[in-house]
């Protein structure tokens, strides 16, 4: 834009004054001449001579008193209105200057905005074309087109480049503020956000916010809960069909998250299929993949046990590994890299949501630390349904498992006398004896006589330097205690292992 000229003004070049006094002179000099002719044509009369004489210096007098006064108005008008317009010119410069600036500032906005725009399509385009760094495409929502099946490396990708998005935006944030009425550019960025998590939810992770679809047939803590009761019922069917005078079960099967991650990664593949909303399809395919995961074999062995034969029923509850079902189901690499991300540990709390129905930030370890104290047992056996208190070490770590939804989904027994507890455990092989080293949220019983007779229950915190750390309920003074044992003592009778 070419630059506006404006007139120079100089200061103090402007002399109304000198000037008014110069006119004032030469009127003066006329005057005189005109007093000299008037002398000259009444030189007989002195009378006539003063009359003029004073006629002549009165007007003269009055002319340059007027021309005077006319010219000092005239010449402060003239400053003043100088110096109006100067005003007048700074103003309309800055005006103009405001409004290049403005103008400036605008396009920048519209450049900004322009760039995330682009940033953003960049991004969408990006989750179109994953097949070429992914294995599969996924939604990107339940209504919009399929963009792009979903694996680490897509996702991280799909987020640097929202990120970038982000940053372009945030990049002219201050010239927004001024195109938008501080604040417009806050709408672009939730904009991305809700893209991102769009495009979270209808990937393989959008299983960890399946419990929160209204949409869904079912939660997935309750597909979790039937299937438990389905191992259940095996179970007592075989115990039910042969004739023993004892039994041992032992089982190694696999975690719940394992079954999951296989399900997750198989049925979005090759079903072309998000997993946020559970469907009776679905959940008819996660019963595949359990019990294709899940066996149970029984077997009557006649053995001697203290001196008499007697017919033992071993019921074996055997799991198949991920890399064992991920060979089976011909997994690609592509795939297998999906699952070892899904059960990285940092997803432990989301998976113990998804499965439980619960608080994901919460786990057994904590909600029992947070008891300690406690004296009397209350709430927990009024929880338990009793009107007045009842030793209450069970009734304590049902409590706590209750509040994790582990006793509904079949996690963890509902029990008030320990020895119930230990027979559950044991009944679906997730007992171990004494010598086994525990992990954290595994269920600690003791044997305080060491006559074989269970008398108490725990929780496990943490195994450290050989010694295992525990909260009890109903310890020592009828509190809630945080105590710690050798690992080797002999009055631990054995533990509960939960499949969380």
């Amino acid at each position: 834009m070419s630059k506006i000229k404006t007139k120079e003004v100089i200061k103090e070049t402007i002399k109304n004054l000198d000037k008014g006094a110069i006119v004032a002179e030469r009127t003066k000099d006329n005057l005189v001449n005109i007093k000299e002719k008037v002398n000259s044509s009444y030189s007989k009369d002195d009378e006539v001579n003063e009359y003029a004489s004073n006629k002549v210096e009165f007007t003269s007098n009055r002319v340059m008193d007027e021309g005077i006064s006319k010219f000092n108005i005239k010449g402060k008008e003239g400053i003043t209105t100088t110096k109006n317009n100067v005003i007048k010119t700074k103003n309309q410069i800055k005006s103009i200057k405001t409004k290049i600036k403005r103008n400036k500032e605008i396009k920048v906005a519209k450049k900004n905005i322009k760039t995330g725009k682009i940033a953003l399509q960049k991004s969408n385009q990006f989750v179109k074309n994953t097949k070429k760094i992914a294995t599969k495409s996924l939604k990107a929502t339940k209504t919009s087109q399929r963009v792009a099946k979903n694996t680490v490396r897509g996702v991280k990708q799909a987020v640097k480049i929202t990120i970038s998005a982000v940053k372009g935006i945030i990049a002219g944030t201050k010239a927004l503020i001024t195109a938008l009425i501080a604040g417009g550019w806050v709408a672009v960025v939730v904009i991305l956000i809700i893209c991102l998590v769009a495009l979270l939810c209808s990937s393989i992770y959008g299983v960890f916010f399946s419990n929160e679809e209204v949409g869904s047939d079912y939660k997935l803590n309750e597909v979790v809960k039937e299937l438990n009761e389905e191992l259940d019922d095996k179970i007592l069917s075989i115990k039910n069909d042969n004739s023993y005078n004892d039994y041992k079960i032992s089982s190694t099967r696999a975690e719940w998250k394992e079954i999951l991650a296989i399900y997750v990664v198989y049925y979005s593949s090759n079903n072309d299929s998000d997993v946020l909303i559970l469907t009776e399809e679905k959940k008819e395919k996660i019963k595949d993949v359990f019990w294709d995961m899940t066996s149970v074999s029984s077997d009557i062995k006649v053995e001697e046990v203290d001196g008499t034969i007697q017919n033992i029923l071993y019921i074996d509850i055997k799991g198949k590994t991920t890399e064992e079902i991920m060979e089976e189901y011909n997994f690609t690499e592509e795939q297998k890299e999906q699952v070892k991300d899904l059960l990285d540990s940092g997803y432990n709390n989301l998976w113990v949501s998804v499965i439980y129905g619960t608080d994901s930030s919460s786990s057994m370890t904590n909600i029992a630390l947070a008891q300690v104290g406690n004296v009397g047992g209350e709430p927990y056996w009024t929880w338990y349904g009793f009107n007045s208190r009842v030793e209450w070490c069970a009734v304590f770590v049902s409590w706590v498992a209750n509040e994790l939804g582990y006793i509904d989904v079949g996690i963890i027994p509902k029990f008030v006398a320990c020895i119930n507890g230990v027979n559950w455990f044991k009944d679906r092989g997730l007992w171990k004896d004494g010598n086994y080293t525990p992990k954290e949220s595994d269920i600690i019983f003791f044997d305080w006589e060491d006559d074989g007779s269970v008398d108490h229950v725990g929780i496990v915190i943490k195994v450290e330097n050989n010694k295992v750390y525990t909260v009890e309920g109903n310890s020592t003074d009828d509190t809630c205690r945080q105590l710690e044992y050798s690992i080797n003592s002999n009055v631990i009778y054995g533990y509960g292992t939960p499949v969380y």
